[in-house]
C-alpha cells in the first residue's frame, strides 16, 4: 500500500512530535498484531495496518464489520464503541476483551480505546492480538476439567449420579418440602442380586445394573434425581411429588425393571426389585430423614415378600 495513501495520523497525538506520519505507518506495519481505526458513527474503516490487509484484504470505502467479519448485514452485536465513551461523549479509557472472529475463527485479545481523529472526530483504536493458540489450550483445559468433575459424580457403572452426586442434588430439594411443595425419596434395590451374582457371575450382575442405568432414567420426569448409592442399591428424589404421585411412579420403575432381560454369555437373565417410598408434605426435611424412612419402607416391602412397593406414612 502506497504511503501516501495512509491516513494522516498525527504524531503528536501519539506523543512521538519526532515521528512523521510515513515513519509511523512502518512502525504499525510491523507490528504482529491487528491495527484499524474506524469511524465510531459510520463505522468506516479509515485506517488498516499490513498484518490487516494480508488476513482482511483492501479496505478502502469498507465499513470494519464488512471487512474483518463475515456473513454480516449491519453493525456487529458485540460492537464495543457503547464502552468507550462516558455519559458525556468524551473517551473513557481502554476496553479490553476476548472474542472469535466469524471471519477466520480464530480468537483475539482486542484492547479497544476512543481517540480523537486528526479532523477532530471520534474514532475507535482497535489493536487485536491473535490469542488462538493460548484460547485452545484454556478451552481444551476447561472441557477436561469440567470432564473430571463430571466424572466425579457420575457412577461409573451405570452412567447415574453417585452417591455424592445424589446427596449434592438432592440436598437443594430437601428443605423445599414445606405446605404446597411436598418432595418424596425413593429407595430400592435389586432382589437377590448376591444370588445373581453368585449363579451367574459378577459380569452378569454388572450387565444387569448398566440395563437397569439405561432402562430407568426414560421413566422419570427431568427434574427427578437419579442415583446409585451403591452395590445394589437405588434412590430417587422427587421434588413436588406427594405421596400418591411417588407410590406411582415407584410402580411404574418396579414395573419396568422386572419386564427388563438381559442377555450375558448366552443366558437371558431378569430380577426384580424392592421399593421404598418417604414422603414429606407439609415441613422441610432434611435428606438423610427422608432416606431413613424410605430404607424402613424397603425393610418392609422385603418382608411383605419383595417385588414390591411399601410407602412409609406420610408428614
Amino acid at each position: 500500500m502506497p504511503e501516501d495513501s495512509y491516513p494522516p495520523v498525527i504524531a503528536a497525538q501519539l506523543e512521538f512530535p519526532a515521528i512523521v506520519e510515513a515513519d509511523l505507518a512502518t512502525i504499525l506495519d510491523r507490528l504482529d498484531a491487528l491495527v484499524y481505526v474506524a469511524d465510531m458513527d459510520t463505522h468506516e474503516l479509515l485506517f488498516l495496518n499490513a498484518y490487516g490487509r494480508q488476513k482482511w484484504g483492501d479496505f478502502q470505502g469498507r465499513k470494519c464489520w464488512q471487512v474483518l467479519q463475515d456473513k454480516q448485514d449491519g453493525p456487529c452485536g458485540f460492537c464495543s464503541n457503547a464502552r468507550l465513551l462516558d455519559e458525556h461523549g468524551k473517551p473513557s479509557g481502554v476496553h479490553v476483551w476476548e472474542f472469535q472472529n466469524t471471519s477466520n475463527g480464530h480468537w483475539y485479545q482486542c484492547r479497544d480505546q476512543a481517540i480523537e481523529w486528526t479532523d477532530g472526530r471520534i474514532v475507535r483504536l482497535e489493536i487485536a492480538t491473535d490469542i488462538t493458540d493460548r484460547k485452545r489450550m484454556e478451552l481444551a483445559l476447561e472441557k477436561a476439567v469440567a470432564r473430571a468433575e463430571a466424572l466425579a459424580r457420575t457412577d461409573e457403572l451405570t452412567g447415574l449420579n453417585n452417591r455424592r452426586a445424589f446427596f449434592e442434588l438432592g440436598e437443594r430439594f430437601c428443605m423445599r418440602g414445606r405446605a404446597g411443595h411436598p418432595v418424596a425419596v425413593l429407595m430400592f434395590d435389586v432382589d437377590h442380586f448376591k444370588r445373581i451374582n453368585d449363579t451367574y457371575g459378577h459380569a452378569a450382575g454388572d450387565a444387569l445394573l448398566r440395563a437397569l442405568g439405561q432402562r430407568l432414567p426414560p421413566l422419570l420426569r427431568p427434574t427427578d434425581v437419579l442415583g446409585r448409592l451403591g452395590g445394589e442399591e437405588f434412590a430417587v428424589l422427587l421434588p413436588e411429588t406427594d405421596a400418591q404421585q411417588a407410590w406411582l411412579i415407584a410402580e411404574r420403575l418396579r414395573s419396568g425393571i422386572e419386564s427388563l432381560v438381559v442377555e450375558c454369555e448366552g443366558r437371558s437373565i431378569g430380577c426384580t426389585a424392592s421399593f421404598g417410598v418417604a414422603v414429606h408434605e407439609h415441613e422441610a426435611v432434611c435428606l438423610d430423614t427422608l432416606l431413613g424412612e424410605a430404607d424402613q419402607a424397603l425393610l418392609q416391602a422385603k418382608r411383605a415378600g419383595r417385588n414390591r412397593t411399601h410407602t412409609a406414612p406420610s408428614r
